[in-house]
């Protein structure tokens, strides 16, 4: 038996409450994860958890033994950073929840990524709000704004650039806004990340300035929103990973450009900083990489991300 293996499989049917979604996660059969925790309990003579149709829960020597197996294979992550990675191969299925513009931009770059560790694979989920991390079995979450739940490990990859669009279309029916004031008389469209659905804040680089919108059309998504401004149904807050493309072909319109939407940090979210799998810390590590490629993303403060 391989022990660390069946120390880590014990983990992470811990973690995820069951031998199924434990499989999912390490990319093997539910037997197979069955076989590890009974040869684990074999090994150590005695049972680790307990089995019933309701669930799962660690027994008594589960609750003892639990702590000193991440002590071990937070150990062994140690000595395999120490000797260097050059042996180490990044396997297994690592799930990555994003917001949906950002997620675009990382599909691109991806493939790389696959290329270089041919026994990763990713599973990108488009979310524009944050998850329950371990009843979706995530392993990194991207978010925007604060970030209020504390039991997270927080790590701040960036800022957000966006900018007040819309198209030729709609300006040739109505005058493009010249300040916060003036988009009272528009047509909003608005992308309700987190139920905010009420409100756009911008900056003039001296003052934050807030606006009351009443918005015509809300979608969860901002691939949405992107979609119904090129439309020409009026004025909407894009991230320059949608809009700038359009805007260099002249197919949206930046207006009040001397008030620049306000920029939100960029956190990727994990459960723990202890013990993090080679296959998540690798995809960490890339998103920090993609994020820093781009200067709108690492701009202003962000180009030396902080652990908080």
């Amino acid at each position: 038996m391989d022990i660390v293996s069946a120390l880590r499989t014990f983990q992470r049917v811990v973690e995820t409450g069951s031998f199924s979604a434990a499989a999912h996660d390490l990319d093997v059969t539910q037997p197979a994860v069955s076989r590890q925790v009974a040869a684990l309990e074999g090994h150590f003579n005695t049972r680790l958890l307990h089995r019933t149709t309701s669930g799962l829960s660690l027994t008594a020597e589960g609750e003892r033994m639990l702590p000193m197996a991440l002590r071990i294979l937070e150990a062994v992550e140690e000595l395999g950073d120490a000797a260097g990675s050059d042996g180490a191969m990044a396997s297994g299925k690592v799930r990555l929840s994003v917001p949906a513009p950002l997620g675009l931009y990382l599909s691109e770059r991806l493939g790389d990524l696959l290329a270089a560790h041919p026994k990763l694979s990713v599973e990108l989920l488009f979310r524009e709000e944050g998850s329950d991390m371990i009843e979706e079995r995530l392993d990194l979450e991207v978010r925007l704004g604060p970030v209020a739940d504390s039991s997270l490990v927080c790590r701040r990859i960036g800022w957000t650039t966006a900018f007040l669009v819309a198209s030729p279309a709609y300006l040739a029916r109505k005058a493009a806004p010249r300040a916060p004031r003036d988009i009272k008389d528009h047509e909003c469209l608005c992308y309700n990340r987190a139920g905010e659905a009420n409100s756009w804040s911008f900056s003039n680089g001296s003052e934050d300035i807030s606006v009351r919108i009443s918005p015509r059309l809300t979608a969860c998504n901002a691939v949405a929103i992107h979609r119904a401004a090129l439309a020409g149904a009026g004025l909407a807050v894009l991230s320059h990973i949608i809009a700038n493309p359009d805007i260099a072909a002249g197919r949206l319109i930046p207006v009040m450009e001397n008030y620049q939407p306000s920029r939100l940090p960029v956190t990727v979210v994990y459960p723990s900083r202890r013990n993090m799998p080679l296959r998540v810390k690798t995809v960490l590590d890339f998103l920090i990489g993609a994020m820093a490629q781009d200067p709108s993303m690492c701009a202003s403060g962000a180009d030396r991300p902080w652990d908080g």
